[in-house]
């Protein structure tokens, strides 16, 4: 039985990849903090076989992320996906200190602080899924704080990376493009969500990244949509 752990996973992205890595071979940890769509995922993932453990936290703060450590306990885990985040858009002189924080908090420490105390039980062949963004790469206006994050969360994918292979442990960074997810619904501007990817083909991209020989190793999986940037 494998064991995986998915941030972020009540809807969106997270959802999708628990879906997508679900079976009657794993036990999928899923985590949130939307009750009613938590046993939404949890109910999507038992229809694929896997077992499911729901964990309802708020990974901002540490105690928040010590619940999903709690959570695991000493199994060992065959794979562990960051993806939860936090994304305001805002322009600079309008964003606050608890903004700030936050971002950092939910996209750069609680990914470390998961790593960090999971690693122990993550064997040679387990996977580390960092969800990133192609604003780790590029910058866009009124994002200032999710782009600092991301790119932040890329440098830790990259440095973490070179630290574990000899241990032969994965860590596979993501780049979506835009994606349509419930995050556009609080984003201000008129977006062309019928142009942007669906959940279900970046957690496509995850499952079969994951699934490769643990002698493999895709390091980066950038997509975008083929209509061109949003």
């Amino acid at each position: 039985m494998q064991n995986i752990l998915v941030t972020g996973s009540s809807k969106g992205i997270g959802r999708a990849i628990a879906i997508a890595l679900a079976s009657d071979k794993t036990h999928l940890f899923i985590h949130g903090r939307d009750k009613k769509a938590m046993a939404e995922t949890e109910k999507l993932v038992k229809e694929k076989g896997s077992n499911c453990s729901q964990i309802i936290a708020d990974i901002s703060t540490t105690s928040g992320c010590n619940k999903l450590i709690e959570a695991v306990g000493q199994e060992t885990l065959a794979v562990l996906v960051n993806n939860a985040a936090v994304g305001i858009v805002k322009p600079v002189e309008e964003l606050t200190l608890d903004d700030w924080n936050r971002t950092i908090a939910v996209n750069i420490t609680a990914p470390f602080i998961l790593t960090k105390e999971l690693l122990p039980q993550m064997k040679k062949g387990s996977s580390i899924v960092n969800i990133l963004s192609t604003a780790a790469k590029n910058a866009f206006p009124d994002w200032s704080s999710y782009c600092m994050s991301k790119f932040a969360l890329r440098g830790f994918s990259e440095t973490l990376r070179e630290e574990l292979r000899p241990r032969g442990i994965r860590v596979i960074a993501v780049y979506p493009g835009a994606v349509d997810t419930p995050i556009w619904d609080s984003v201000p501007g008129d977006w062309p969500r019928e142009k942007m990817m669906k959940a279900e083909e970046v957690a496509k991209a995850v499952a079969f990244a994951v699934s490769c020989p643990s002698s493999v190793l895709i390091e980066d999986i950038t997509m975008g949509s083929l209509s061109g940037s949003m």
